[in-house]
């Protein structure tokens, strides 16, 4: 028997919970640093919280894909117990990481003797991160249990945890600020910890129904299809290894950029570029999870989920490209960004360069849906290490071989780093469908 059509209606009430989420946590940086800009010492403790959430997102990214995973692999009630140890554990590992981390002797070496941070940037952070603790285990949490949300078609749900992350997050950081006269990187760091605590015990209350039905649900299939944690680790360690490298190239395209001509106007710039950019990024981002869960086993779905992925990826560029080639640009960078006429003029060209990356985001998050869906994730990985390099092979050549500004070596290393990992993955996606294209054929 044929499974019903899946129509453009459907797919688009699917995702628009996850774009939701994915924008709300996009403000989440920016919105922090605007309460750190007005309390005292904002450039000490802006920094501090810089460094401190680059920690963060290093030491979280082996858990960023467990709500990938868990949308794929968790389909009754032995999978979601063997998955859900796999989720405790790791988390608890990066928990101890991040624990070790904090400790002074080895909290002094990373910080004074490898980063060279200065003094009161490096105690600012100390104490930063040890608010922190509860991060790694939070995130984890509630990606295991977004997951299953999404895979039972709770989108909705997902939106509704990020939203009360943010009023949590807004509630603690007035409190922290206004009560108890806390330092800025303090206020952010325990409004961090206190957003995703909130998100994860509300993941955990919503997805309550989910795990009774799967309580009901009998494992189907012999002893082989068993879940065993040899079979996730296969599954999941590219996975990890991916998030981990795509955390690398923000550090990566930082230090060339420090060498850059140009490079205190590129440092500066950056960040605001990237902040109108992941806008329309954060839309394709969303979107892997959409196709991991709405396939179908056979993925008979590809045809519908493949054309609305199409037009996302033309309607995110060409929004961008309208404001990158047009008055739009100046305007954004210079009125609402408040940057200097100087800066709105060096961010102007690396912005209209950025503009094919939110389609490239698109297409590699349906690349990497089909991927984890077939549960083949080592390509994942391999296209993420040629992103990486090329990266830096083109941020090597830009700067140190034509003198590029570092913005502008950036943004071309960025894009065609992206574009490399895209044309990687057309191969192992090719395979992935050979079934379903020859009876399309």
């Amino acid at each position: 028997m044929a499974s019903p059509r899946l129509t453009y209606r459907q797919i688009l009430t699917f995702w628009l919970p996850l774009a939701g989420t994915w924008l709300m946590m996009a403000v989440e940086g920016p919105y922090l640093a605007a309460f750190i800009a007005r309390l005292p010492q904002p450039a000490e403790n802006l920094a501090a919280f810089g460094v401190t959430f680059a920690f963060a997102l290093i030491i979280e990214s082996p858990v960023i894909m467990l709500m990938s995973a868990s949308t794929a692999l968790v389909k009754d009630h032995e999978t979601y117990l063997a998955f859900r140890r796999f989720a405790y554990g790791l988390s608890a590992i990066l928990t101890i990481v991040l624990l070790l981390l904090v400790l002074p002797p080895i909290f002094q070496l990373v910080s004074f003797n490898l980063l060279k941070l200065p003094k009161d940037v490096g105690t600012l952070t100390h104490g930063g991160l040890i608010l922190l603790l509860p991060w790694p285990a939070a995130i984890g949490y509630r990606r295991f249990q977004q997951g299953l949300l999404i895979r039972y078609n709770l989108t909705r749900r997902v939106a509704y945890g990020t939203i009360l992350r943010l009023i949590a997050m807004t509630l603690t950081a007035m409190t922290a600020a206004h009560i108890f006269k806390l330092g800025g990187i303090y206020v952010a760091t325990v409004a961090l910890s206190a957003g995703v605590l909130v998100e994860a015990l509300a993941s955990r209350l919503m997805s309550r129904s989910v795990v009774r039905q799967l309580a009901k649900t009998e494992h189907v299939g012999t002893g082989n299809d068993e879940l065993t944690l040899s079979k996730i680790l296969a599954f999941y360690v590219p996975l990890a290894l991916t998030s981990f490298l795509a955390m690398a190239v923000q550090p990566l395209v930082t230090f060339f950029m420090a060498q850059s001509r140009l490079a205190l106007e590129s440092l500066a710039a950056l960040p605001v570029i990237h902040g109108l950019t992941f806008i329309f990024r954060s839309l394709g981002l969303s979107y892997q999870e959409v196709g991991i869960a709405m396939l179908g086993d056979s993925r008979e779905h590809y045809k519908p989920l493949r054309n609305f992925s199409f037009a996302l990826a033309l309607f995110t560029s060409t929004t961008l490209g309208i404001i990158a080639f047009s008055r739009l640009s100046t305007l954004w960078f210079h009125e609402v960004s408040n940057l200097s006429v100087e800066l709105t003029h060096i961010s102007l060209l690396p912005t209209q360069i950025f503009t094919l990356l939110p389609a490239l985001t698109v297409l590699l998050s349906f690349q990497r849906s089909l991927l984890v869906h077939s549960r083949d994730t080592a390509p994942i990985t391999q296209a993420t290490a040629i992103e990486v390099v090329c990266v830096f092979g083109i941020l090597t050549i830009g700067i140190h071989g034509l003198d590029l500004p570092g913005v502008v070596a950036a943004a071309l290393a960025t894009v065609l780093g992206r574009m490399l990992a895209n044309l990687w993955l057309i191969r192992p996606c090719q395979k992935a469908l050979r079934p379903r294209l020859n009876e399309l054929a």
